[in-house]
């Protein structure tokens, strides 16, 4: 402990690493005095929430502007011979954090308005709900800004361990059993993960994030490639489960009975974007394009898996008659898009995979917003009480329709960029069948969605339902702008990002600058 202080003195504080730091542990702060804070003190909760949120901003803006100048932002410190905690601030890494910085302020203040005392409702354990809730971005900043193997299964643990009482807050018999499932699921993933962890350490000698380099080395004195092999798919495995790769999905559609900011969470920000983003690491900074692809031909086999798992997840979502589980197995599809994407290992396949991490997150939270405001407003949880919402609720359904063909991939909605990119690029990379399964998978996203948005706009309001007038919504929207603002907000992000897709500031000029400057030389 006296090592760690000397070291956060001498090394850290007024220097570059002090803001990657303060980004990290500017949540967690926040949400280990959030659990102290009483309900009653809801203005003071609040309050503090939002300025974490802020603060984490800020300090991030700071350090992309630093990279800019080409500053170093690192922390390296040695826990025991041979095993070190790092955490490094790379272009790929600002990508995830400054996605999952973003909308988790949206999110924070979506929870507020979700959770706004109304028409005396008793809204139980906020403290701890938001306590939680700051904990688990701290986590999903912490696997961004992994500069090992080592200190990313760290983080990705306690993303698991930070996300639980969150998919259990009800506290009722169905929450617990999800919980339980949850739990079971991606503990079992990390297990795996850690396995992984030490087998690359006594194959390579290390567990950084440019171990390829000595597995070359390695693999030019052996011809025996089988443990490489091995070691690629046990970490493949391991995150996974988080990623709801097929057979390991079934925790996510049992998790929607999480509340709907949760529900948020783990579909756009937190939970399931930690497990793609492991995959992208382990593709690229772990094993290397040359080797993964070329040296040990493993492309083939992921490219498939994610194919499999990308109509799996549209065909069931075809089946689903509530909104939520609909919404869930259309996330185990898209998921999957960047894991196809990354697998082929193309620079344009690449460049469709890794700005959909970001496309898809804004989209699906979008959704999970709306998904969310019918629930409580209007207490709508099946597909078929959807007939003629548009009329009473036209701000949400807009946003909810902005989300949905974005999904399908219509133009010029974000969502047409990434599958543009995916298809184009996997004809480069001679994966031609991956054009008929995003074909049909788009297909798939249609029949699934397009009925939604048919029954909220064309359909007539069902006879048992009595509205005050069409002005309804905009009373509420001024009632409790907490609720409503979000998902216009990222409504138009989705739109944003595709209108201007070739911006220098874009997702897509980012991803690109990632993959041909530090990838694909």
């Amino acid at each position: 402990m006296i090592q760690l202080i000397e070291y956060l003195t001498n090394s850290v504080l007024f220097s570059n690493s002090f803001y990657l730091l303060m980004v990290i542990i500017s949540s967690a702060l926040t949400g280990s005095v959030v659990f102290f804070i009483s309900d009653k003190y809801e203005k003071t909760r609040i309050t503090l929430n939002l300025f974490g949120a802020l603060i984490k901003f800020l300090f991030l803006v700071i350090i992309v502007t630093g990279l800019y100048r080409l500053e170093t932002y690192e922390i390296d410190w040695e826990l025991a011979k041979g095993l070190q905690f790092i955490l490094r601030a790379d272009s790929l890494a600002m990508l995830f954090a400054i996605l999952s910085s973003v909308l988790w302020l949206v999110t924070t203040v979506y929870a507020i308005g979700y959770f706004k005392k109304e028409n005396g409702e008793n809204n139980q354990h906020l403290q701890r709900f938001f306590g939680f809730f700051s904990l688990c971005i701290t986590s999903s900043i912490g696997i961004s800004f992994a500069g090992n193997l080592f200190t990313f299964l760290i983080f990705y643990e306690c993303l698991t361990l930070s996300t639980y009482p969150l998919v259990t807050h009800s506290g009722t018999q169905k929450a617990i059993q999800a919980g339980r499932k949850y739990l079971a699921l991606t503990l079992s993933g990390g297990l795996v993960l850690l396995i992984g962890t030490i087998f690359l350490a006594v194959l390579t000698g290390g567990t950084y994030f440019d171990q390829g380099k000595n597995m070359a080395h390695i693999l030019k004195s052996t011809e025996n490639q089988l443990p490489f092999k091995i070691l690629f798919w046990v970490l493949i495995c391991g995150v996974g489960v988080k990623t709801a790769l097929v057979p390991f999905h079934p925790w996510l559609p049992t998790a929607m009975v999480a509340p709907a900011p949760v529900s948020a969470l783990l579909h756009a920000v937190a939970v399931v974007k930690a497990g793609a983003f492991g995959i992208i690491r382990i593709i690229y900074d772990v094993f290397g394009v040359e080797i993964y692809a070329k040296t040990l031909n493993l492309s083939a086999p992921l490219v498939l898996w994610a194919s499999i798992t990308i109509i799996y997840g549209s065909l069931k979502a075809l089946q689903q008659t509530n909104i939520k589980k609909r919404l869930a197995y259309s996330t185990v599809s898209q998921l999957s898009y960047i894991t196809l994407g990354v697998a082929m290992a193309g620079p344009i396949t690449s460049i469709g995979g890794l700005i959909h991490l970001v496309h898809q997150g804004l989209m699906k939270i979008t959704l999970f917003f709306c998904a969310g405001v019918l629930q409580k407003e209007e207490k709508i949880n099946e597909i078929k009480e959807l007939n003629g919402i548009g009329k009473i609720m036209p701000w949400t359904m807009i946003c909810f329709t902005i989300g949905a063909l974005g999904m399908i991939g219509v133009p010029p909605v974000a969502g047409f960029v990434s599958k543009w990119f995916l298809a184009t690029g996997a004809l480069e990379a001679e994966y031609s069948y991956v054009i008929w399964v995003l074909i049909g998978s788009s297909i798939l996203n249609a029949m699934y969605f397009l009925p939604l948005c048919y029954r909220i706009w064309f359909l007539p309001l069902k006879s048992s339902k009595t509205y005050e007038s069409n002005n309804r919504q905009k009373h509420k929207i001024l009632n409790n702008p907490w609720l409503y603002s979000p998902a216009i907000i990222t409504a138009l992000l989705s739109l944003l990002t595709g209108i201007f897709a070739s911006h220098e500031m874009s997702p897509l000029s980012w991803s690109i600058f990632i993959l041909t400057e530090f990838y694909f030389l």
